[in-house]
Order: C-alpha cells, then sequence, then structure tokens
C-alpha cells in the first residue's frame, strides 16, 4: 500500500537555496506557487502546463494539491512578488 504522504514528498520539496525556500517541484526551479498562477489566473490546463514546462501529470496535480492545502500562505507569496515588482 502507498502512504499518501510519500507520493506528495516525491514530488513537492522545500530547499533553503533554492528559490528562496519556496515550495517546488522536485527536480525543477519551478515553484508550487507558478503551478497556482498559470492554471488559477492564466486558466493553463494540467496537461498544457505539464507540456510547456516539461512536468509529468503528477507533478502538476501534486502542485496545485498542495497549493490548495497551503493556500492562503501562497497566495501571500504571491501577493508580496506582485508588490515588489
Amino acid at each position: 500500500m502507498i502512504d499518501e504522504k510519500d507520493i506528495s514528498n516525491q514530488h513537492i520539496v522545500i530547499t533553503p537555496n533554492v528559490l528562496g525556500g519556496k515550495p517546488r517541484i522536485a527536480g525543477h526551479r519551478i515553484a508550487v506557487q507558478h503551478v497556482a498562477v498559470w492554471y488559477d489566473r492564466l486558466g493553463m490546463s494540467a496537461d498544457e502546463i505539464a507540456s510547456e514546462y516539461g512536468l509529468t501529470l503528477g507533478e502538476v496535480h501534486a502542485a496545485l494539491a498542495y497549493y490548495y492545502d497551503h493556500r492562503d500562505a501562497i497566495n501571500a507569496a504571491i501577493r508580496s512578488e506582485e508588490a515588489f515588482v
């Protein structure tokens, strides 16, 4: 039996010195918040994101699941970056 936490942990990582410690897709410099913006704000489908950025559907869905589980913190990070720009 597969532990659900293991699936999420294999796709989403937090590394202090990569992308400022933001949650990202393992093996990529793509933050969860990037996937959230592409999906929620730009209207890209999971398939489009996977194809455009060289990700698997599992990685995209793991990023979206992480986003929905941590929505307030990730939206705050997105707003902070928008204000900086």
